[in-house]
C-alpha cells in the first residue's frame, strides 16, 4: 500500500490542481477587466464595475464556453472564435454590458445572441431567470448542453430570430444584445419593463459601432446614450 499511495495521491490531486490553475487565471482576468474599466472609463463613464458582476466573472469557468483547443487562451481579455463565424466577447465587454443592465436577484433578463452561452452563464449568477435566443441552431443546441453540463438551471435557450424578442416571456427587466444591429429594434423596446435597461451595439459590420444604453422610464419614455466604440458580429435574421 505504501508504494501505491503516492501515485494515488497524485492522481487525486490532478483535478484539484487543474481547478486551481483556472481559478488563478480567472482571478488574473478579473484584475485585467478592472484595469480595463479604469482605462476606458473616460469614454464609457464607468470606471468601476459592480462587485457582484466581478464576482460572477471570477466564478464562471470561461474555458468551458470556448472550444477545447482554445482553453489556453480562455482567460485572455479578448474575443475568441466559437465557430460558425461567431465569437465569444472580450471579458471586459461582457462585464461592462452586464454592469450597465444592473441585473438583480429578482430580475428576468433577455439575451439576444446566445453564442456559446457564456454571457447567459454570467447573467444567471445575478438574475432570477435568463431567456436567451440563438439564430444558429448548432450553436444554440451546444450552448444549451454546455449550460446544463455546468449546472446552470435558470437559463432557457430558444433557437430563433432574436430581433423579435420573446414576447410570451416578456416583459423583461433587462435586455442584452450581443450582435450589432443597424438600429434599435422597437420590438425589443416594447418588451422592456418600465424602469428596465437594454444594452445593444448599434452600427454596420465594417463601420464604427457604438455600445448604446437604452433606458425605459417609469412613464414608458425611452432615452438612449452612446458609451464607447465596439466591434461585434452583425445581428442576422429575417428583418
Amino acid at each position: 500500500m505504501t508504494r501505491i499511495f503516492p501515485l494515488l495521491a497524485l492522481l487525486l490531486a490532478l483535478p484539484a490542481a487543474a481547478a486551481d490553475r483556472y481559478e488563478t487565471e480567472r482571478a488574473a482576468m478579473v484584475r485585467t477587466v478592472a484595469e480595463s474599466a479604469v482605462q476606458a472609463g473616460y469614454v464609457s463613464g464607468v470606471e468601476k464595475l459592480d462587485e457582484r458582476v466581478m464576482q460572477a466573472m471570477g466564478k464562471v469557468p470561461r474555458h468551458r464556453y470556448v472550444p477545447a483547443d482554445l482553453w489556453g487562451y480562455a482567460y485572455d481579455n479578448r474575443p475568441l472564435p466559437i465557430g460558425y463565424g461567431q465569437t465569444i466577447s472580450q471579458p471586459y465587454i461582457v462585464a461592462l454590458m452586464t454592469h450597465l443592465m444592473n441585473p438583480q436577484p429578482g430580475h428576468r433578463i433577455l439575451e439576444i445572441g446566445t453564442g456559446s452561452g457564456y454571457q447567459a452563464a454570467i447573467l444567471a449568477e445575478l438574475a432570477h431567470s435568463v431567456y436567451t435566443i440563438e439564430i444558429i441552431e448548432p450553436l444554440g443546441l451546444s450552448a444549451r448542453r454546455t449550460l446544463a453540463d455546468n449546472g446552470v438551471r435558470n437559463v432557457t435557450v430558444r433557437i430563433g430570430d432574436g430581433y423579435y424578442g420573446w414576447s410570451d416571456a416578456a416583459p423583461f427587466d433587462g435586455i442584452v444584445v450581443t450582435a450589432a444591429a443597424s438600429h434599435i429594434p422597437s420590438s425589443l423596446v416594447k418588451q422592456l419593463k418600465p424602469g428596465g435597461r437594454m444594452v445593444i451595439p448599434v452600427g454596420a459590420q465594417f463601420l464604427t459601432q457604438q455600445l448604446v444604453l437604452v433606458e425605459k422610464n417609469r412613464d414608458g419614455g425611452v432615452t438612449t446614450r452612446q458609451l464607447l466604440p465596439v466591434r461585434f458580429v452583425p445581428l442576422t435574421g429575417g428583418h
